[in-house]
């Protein structure tokens, strides 16, 4: 790729930052008459490292860094976080429902970055922004649904359905795993997918365009571990198998692998701060 390390992982603090900020400010209008000025909020920051694939549907990994952040009003309990979870804050809680905004984003694919892009051009950075809604159906099983419309590398949607058993072994020790789901439209998936004639000619694969549908079918699982109060680690692995029209895709078929694993490690630090508007 084009750009460091640190510019990838300022990239994407700003937009942690800007969608989690976003979102607070909205539950403060829902949610509550105006807070008081000694009002006061969790903020929970960290870092994660993610063994990789290089770009969607490659078959080998890399290592990146990766920022976390996360925002709650004080006294609230910490929300379970699934690694595959958007950046967002719970704007609606009844019962066992949440909702609220999210964000995710995609990385700028390089032409240059692999030898297996060769002839496909580049993709540019793509932000991701719509809502996301929870259930518990059981204190220990969590369902998820995200719907996310792409801006920047790609204009399409795409929609993340998962579902998580959730066991404490203990205060401190939480252990996590279930199935994951992704849907994708075309023009979510064509961008890093599709062999357009002029990419036939420049790669050698053949003309390809992706439809909508069924994009991966996955399963992941977190062990999760209290240092202290304020302080977390987290280990995690994640799988996901391409499927359908993508799986087909010339990329995948002949440079790549339907099969795309994640392992990831990270800590994570809560402190309190005061708002004064």
């Amino acid at each position: 790729m084009n750009f460091n390390r640190f510019d990838r992982g300022g990239a994407a603090f700003l937009l942690a930052v800007a969608t989690c900020s976003a979102a607070a400010a909205a539950d403060s209008v829902v949610l509550a008459p105006a807070a008081p000025a000694a009002a006061v909020w969790t903020i929970t920051i960290g870092a994660e490292t993610r063994f990789e694939p290089k770009f969607d549907g490659a078959k080998h990994n890399i290592l990146w860094p990766y920022p976390l952040f996360d925002v709650r009003r004080a006294g609230t309990p910490e929300q379970f976080r699934a690694p595959r979870d958007g950046w967002g804050v719970a704007i609606v809680q009844v019962g066992k429902f949440e909702f609220g905004p999210v964000g995710q984003y995609k990385w700028e694919r390089r032409e240059n970055q692999n030898g297996a892009l060769r002839g496909l051009g580049n993709v540019d950075f793509a932000g991701e922004a719509g809502g996301f809604a929870v259930y518990w159906l059981a204190p220990w099983l969590r369902t998820r649904a995200e719907v996310r419309y792409g801006f920047g590398g790609h204009q399409g949607v795409i929609s993340d359905l998962t579902a998580d058993v959730v066991i404490p072994l203990d205060k401190r020790f939480t252990v996590s795993g279930g199935p994951r789901g992704t849907f994708a439209t075309a023009r979510a998936t064509n961008p890093y997918f599709g062999v357009s004639p002029a990419q036939s000619t420049a790669s050698g694969l053949p003309i390809y365009r992706v439809g909508s549908g069924l994009y991966s079918i996955g399963v992941g699982a977190q062990a999760r571990y209290r240092l202290m109060s304020e302080v977390a680690v987290h280990a995690f692995v994640e799988f996901e198998r391409l499927t359908g029209q993508v799986a087909h895709a010339p990329l995948v078929v002949q440079r790549g692998s339907p099969n795309q694993a994640t392992l990831g490690v990270g800590l994570t630090r809560s402190f309190d701060i005061k708002q004064f508007w």
